[in-house]
């Protein structure tokens, strides 16, 4: 990496996604430098004030509690960014449709104006179908219950249009183009079911936890379908 403040964050950005000590070989290898490079680099870095313990030949580590804006993004990185957070705002989901796009203004008045400009002149938009809005409550109430494990209590329309009332443990909640769909541990089925946000005529959330923790659940989940779950 040519630019030596860019690689001074990656350093950092390195460091911080690791709990063990990482080696200056390893962390040279990353940024395409020599170890001394790199070694001069990690003096650097301590010199401005980063949290880093560790000496050559052991590992570096980044101490704990350490908090570093992560602003320098690589241009891929960026776009992703802005293609991801328009995609969200363009969603009819209330809150999390306005967030995605105050989200991408923090991030633009955080930067520098070279980055604010690239934000800009992106050049990537996502195309939005039609979603119905009279959902963007229910979507809300979803998300409240899986933040806080609570059970949520659904009126519920099957295929066939038969009515019912379920309890369910909310794990995740995938937004496809045109619908939504809950992935739930049904209490009435005792097993994982999948709800389609448009057949819930009503929902609540209770006052009873999950079972168990939503990640394990969600681990279940995965497993449950074959796959291996999400990194």
């Amino acid at each position: 990496m040519a630019d030596k403040t860019g690689r001074l964050f990656a350093i950092i950005d390195s460091l911080r996604r690791r709990r063990r000590p990482v080696t200056a070989e390893i962390l040279a290898d990353e940024q395409g430098v020599s170890v001394r490079t790199l070694y001069r680099d990690i003096q650097a870095l301590i010199a401005l004030g980063a949290p880093i313990e560790g000496e050559a030949g052991v590992g570096y580590v980044l101490r704990p509690g350490f908090f570093l804006p992560p602003l320098m993004f690589t241009a891929d990185e960026l776009e992703a960014l802005v293609l991801g957070a328009r995609w969200v705002e363009g969603r009819q989901d209330g809150s999390l449709s306005r967030a995605a796009g105050l989200a991408l203004a923090k991030i633009a008045a955080a930067s520098p104006d070279a980055l604010k400009q690239r934000i800009d002149e992106a050049g990537l938009w996502p195309v939005n179908s039609r979603w119905r809005e009279t959902d963007a409550p229910l979507l809300a109430t979803v998300r409240e219950a899986m933040r806080a494990e609570k059970t949520l209590h659904i009126a519920y329309a099957d295929e066939s249009g038969a009515a019912t009332e379920r309890a369910i443990w909310p794990a995740a909640l995938a937004y496809f183009e045109d619908k939504q769909v809950i992935a739930a541990w049904c209490l009435l089925r005792e097993d994982f079911r999948s709800f389609r946000i448009d057949r819930v005529a009503s929902a609540r959330i209770g006052s009873e936890g999950f079972g168990r923790r939503r990640a394990v659940l969600m681990a279940d989940w995965w497993r449950q379908n074959g796959l291996e779950a999400a990194s």
